[in-house]
């Protein structure tokens, strides 16, 4: 079988892999790499539960094949913890209970994360539109914006 040798860096550590033309990313991330926070729903794009940051554009890994993503920088949840301390986003969805069943949720602030670093301080109506695209069967997405509002307050003073 061909592979394709693909290179980027995710959550700020470069790597070199042989793929197979049509892997997806969410494949490699789950079944090379071992970064499972990205997770398997539809499998259509269609729900956001594979959602990771490439090259700060929130996509859908389900729909990345992984040669696309060559040079690319690529932010995974699992690469948001820096020094031990989890991002103020993986803190208020804790702390809201904005993480229900958990399916979801790696995706959600992956997506809140893309917006946050390009708008600072986003209104609830950009922070709604934006976490749309996401499915959440649990929440009714109170509690996600609510924990959204209070990242962005945190980081803000950061």
């Amino acid at each position: 079988m061909k592979t394709i040798k693909v290179s980027f860096n995710i959550n700020n550590e470069d790597v070199a892999l042989d793929v197979r033309p049509y892997e997806t990313l969410l494949e490699t991330l789950r079944e090379r790499l071992f970064l499972t926070g990205a997770k398997e729903a539809c499998g259509l794009g269609a729900c956001g539960a594979c959602t990771v940051v490439v090259n700060g554009i929130p996509l859908r890994s389900c729909l990345v094949l992984t040669p696309e993503v060559e040079g690319a920088t690529i932010t995974t949840v699992e690469g948001l913890r820096e020094d031990g301390k989890l991002h103020p986003l993986q803190e208020t969805f804790m702390e809201k209970g904005a993480v229900q069943c958990g399916f979801c949720t790696s995706g959600m602030i992956m997506t809140a994360k893309a917006l946050l670093d390009r708008k600072k301080k986003p209104t609830k109506k950009e922070i709604v539109t934006t976490i749309s695209s996401n499915i959440c069967r649990c929440t009714g997405y109170k509690k996600i914006v609510e924990a959204v509002e209070e990242a962005a307050k945190r980081m803000a003073t950061a």
